[in-house]
C-alpha cells in the first residue's frame, strides 16, 4: 500500500518536472526599494531622449504604505529649475520630464530556478491617462547587464496575477514590484492626477513544492 501511495505522488508531480513555485505579494517589509529612469518629454514637446537612471528614495517615487496597502502617485520634483518644469517650477507649471518610477522587492539567490508568481489586489485607482502603472517580475543577470521580465498593465480595480520562470543561477537578482510612468507634477498639483492603491493577496502562502521534498517524507 505504501508503494502505491508513492507511485501516485510521483505521477502527480511529473507535470511540474521538479520546478519549485513561489508566490509573492505586496509586502511592506520587502517592496521597499526605489529606482528611477528619467526621459525628456516625447514629441512635439521634446525628443523623448533618455536622461539618467539612479536609485531613488522610496517615498520620493511617490510611494507610501498605510498598513499593508501600497499607494502610488505621480512623481514630484521640488527643484523649480526649467530642466524639470516648463517655464520653471511652481503651482500650475507643467512637468518637463517623463518619470519611470520603480518600487520593488529584490532577492538574490532564493528565487533562482523557480516559477515566481506575483499577485495582489487593486483596491482603488483614480489615475488619469497621464500616468500608467504595471506590475512586473524581472530576472537580472548577476551584473545587471540584462534581464528577462514578465509584466502586465494595472487598470481599473480587482485582482492581478503574473508569473515568470526564473533562470537557475543563484547569482541572479529577482525583482518584483510596480512601475509608474508619466510626467512629473508640481507637489501642489498632484490631486487631479489621481493615485492607485494596491493590497496584498491575503491568500498567499509562500511555499515551494518539488519531488525531492515529497520524497523525503518517505525516507
Amino acid at each position: 500500500m505504501r508503494t502505491l501511495a508513492i507511485v501516485a505522488i510521483i505521477a502527480l508531480l511529473i507535470p511540474v518536472s521538479g520546478i519549485a513555485q513561489t508566490t509573492v505579494t505586496v509586502d511592506p517589509a520587502k517592496v521597499v526599494n526605489g529606482f528611477m529612469n528619467v526621459f525628456n518629454l516625447p514629441a512635439p514637446d521634446g525628443d523623448g531622449a533618455f536622461q539618467f537612471a539612479s536609485g531613488w528614495g522610496f517615498a520620493d517615487l511617490t510611494a507610501t504604505y498605510s498598513g499593508s496597502i501600497l499607494t502610488l502617485g505621480p512623481n514630484t520634483i521640488g527643484d523649480p529649475d526649467p530642466y524639470w518644469y516648463i517655464g520653471g517650477g511652481g503651482p500650475g507649471a507643467p512637468g518637463n520630464k517623463i518619470m519611470e518610477a520603480n518600487c520593488y522587492a529584490e532577492e538574490t539567490g532564493p528565487l533562482a530556478g523557480q516559477t515566481v508568481v506575483f499577485t495582489g489586489t487593486i483596491v482603488s485607482n483614480s489615475l488619469t491617462s497621464a500616468h500608467t502603472v504595471s506590475a512586473f517580475i524581472r530576472d537580472f543577470a548577476p551584473d545587471f547587464s540584462s534581464f528577462v521580465e514578465s509584466t502586465i498593465p494595472l487598470t481599473g480595480t480587482g485582482d492581478f496575477t503574473l508569473s515568470l520562470a526564473t533562470i537557475n543561477d543563484p547569482g541572479r537578482h529577482v525583482q518584483y514590484g510596480f512601475q509608474m510612468v508619466g510626467v512629473n507634477v508640481w507637489v501642489t498639483d498632484v490631486a487631479p492626477f489621481g493615485t492607485i492603491a494596491i493590497a496584498p493577496d491575503q491568500a498567499v502562502a509562500v511555499e515551494s513544492v518539488s519531488f525531492s521534498k515529497v520524497k523525503s517524507l518517505f525516507n
